[in-house]
């Protein structure tokens, strides 16, 4: 497995080691990381921190020639919030773990430019399968369902 799908796979464990969703993310330029991430919104009591969202916020900012050289590693299919940072700061490549749990907005990604690859990784379908299994009152919070 690509080191990168591994860092976010990290990600996606410390968030559910700390009592969160299991949704890792980081982002690469030129070869090298500059921000990792994980869903803090329990942790953080946050309306925005997914994965994705926390990993641009901990790269901190970047000139936008920056975000458009890299790529995203995400363990889950990004969703419209997410998917809309990452048109907005045009970043050309998206890596997935895994759409099976959740499809995000793949479609409008690939609609705008963005080369989405989807890597159907067991070991995320596992990992989130079995957090939506034992807490399905926070994934359905997670992902803005009601009931």
């Amino acid at each position: 497995m690509d080191a990168f799908m591994q860092a976010a796979i990290a990600e996606a464990l410390q968030g559910l080691a700390e009592g969160g969703i299991p949704i890792g993310s980081v982002i690469v330029h030129q070869g090298r990381v500059i921000g990792r991430g994980h869903n803090r919104r329990v942790q953080l009591g946050s309306a925005i921190r997914h994965g994705e969202m926390d990993a641009l916020e901990n790269a901190g900012r970047q000139p936008a020639a920056v975000y458009r050289e890299s790529v995203l590693y995400t363990t889950l299919s990004p969703c419209a919030m997410c998917s809309g940072a990452i048109l907005l700061y045009g970043i050309p490549r998206v890596v997935v773990g895994e759409n099976q749990s959740f499809m995000g907005e793949e479609s409008l990604l690939r609609s705008r430019g963005v080369t989405v690859e989807v890597l159907q990784d067991a070991q995320c379908i596992a990992m989130m399968q079995g957090f939506i299994a034992s807490r399905p009152d926070l994934w359905r919070e997670d992902i803005g369902v009601t009931g």
